[in-house]
C-alpha cells in the first residue's frame, strides 16, 4: 500500500510540474485547448435541470472560461479543480478582476486522481482530463471517484478527443473515444444521455475533433419488499 501511495503521488508531482511549466512558459494563445468561449461545455450544461443553488465542479478547469459562464448563469457553488496551480491562479485572478462574489468559487489545486472530495455534486465536467489516463487502474480510480461524488440522479458531462483525433497532446499520449467506448468507461453507474461531435479549433487553425457524452448517475434500486408510493 505504501508502495501505491508513493507512486500515485510522485505521478501526481509529475503532472503537476508539466502543467505548471507549459501555463508559465506559454501565453493563452499558444495552448491548444484555448477557447474564446465555453463552447459545448456551456451549450451541454445549459440543457440540464441543474438548479443554481446545486454544487458543480469543473475537473481540470485551468484557465478555461467555463468558471465565468456558470457565474454569469448565477451559479454560486462552483469547484475548479487542476493540477496546475498556475492555471488556477490565472483564473482565479481573471474571476476576481470582474467583480463575480468572494466565495463563489472554490479553487482546489489537486490531480484528480489523488483528489478527495468533500461532499457530492450535482453536475461534473470534464473538458480533456479523462483521454490522459492511459493507465487502466487510473480510469477506474476516476470512474469510481465520480460514481462517489455525482448525486443519484446527476449529471456527468465529458469530453476527449474522439476516436480520428490526436493521439497526443502537449507531449503527453491519450486515448481517444468515441461515444459507445466512453460510455463503457463509466457502466453501470451512469448511462449514457446525450452525445454530440464537437470540432475545436486551435489557436494556431488546427482541427480537433472531440467526443462529447453527457451520462446520468444512476439511482440506487429499491431493496427488495420496498413499498414505493
Amino acid at each position: 500500500m505504501t508502495s501505491a501511495r508513493s507512486s500515485d503521488e510522485h505521478s501526481a508531482a509529475a503532472a503537476a510540474g508539466h502543467w505548471d511549466d507549459l501555463y508559465s512558459t506559454r501565453a493563452a494563445d499558444q495552448l491548444s485547448w484555448t477557447q474564446p468561449d465555453a463552447g459545448a461545455s456551456a451549450e451541454l450544461i445549459d440543457s440540464l435541470p441543474v438548479e443554481a443553488r446545486e454544487r458543480v465542479v469543473d475537473v481540470g478547469g485551468g484557465t478555461g472560461v467555463l468558471v465565468d459562464h456558470l457565474l454569469a448563469a448565477g451559479r454560486r457553488r462552483i469547484t475548479v479543480l487542476d493540477a496546475s496551480q498556475q492555471a488556477l491562479a490565472i483564473a482565479r485572478r481573471r474571476v476576481e478582476s470582474a467583480g463575480h462574489p468572494t466565495g463563489a468559487v472554490t479553487w482546489v489545486v489537486a490531480d484528480v486522481r489523488a483528489w478527495q472530495p468533500s461532499g457530492t455534486f450535482r453536475l461534473w465536467h470534464d473538458r480533456a482530463v479523462f483521454h490522459f489516463l492511459t493507465d487502466p487502474a487510473d480510469r477506474s480510480r476516476y470512474a469510481e471517484l465520480a460514481a462517489a461524488h455525482v448525486d443519484p440522479g446527476g449529471h456527468l458531462v465529458i469530453g476527449t478527443f474522439a476516436a480520428d483525433g490526436p493521439d497526443r497532446c502537449s507531449g503527453l499520449p491519450v486515448i481517444r473515444y468515441g461515444p459507445d467506448a466512453l460510455a463503457a468507461q463509466f457502466r453501470p453507474a451512469f448511462d449514457p444521455v446525450t452525445a454530440r461531435d464537437e470540432h475545436h479549433r486551435t489557436p494556431w487553425g488546427t482541427d480537433q475533433h472531440f467526443t462529447w457524452l453527457v451520462l446520468q448517475r444512476r439511482r440506487p434500486e429499491p431493496c427488495p419488499g420496498t413499498v414505493l408510493g
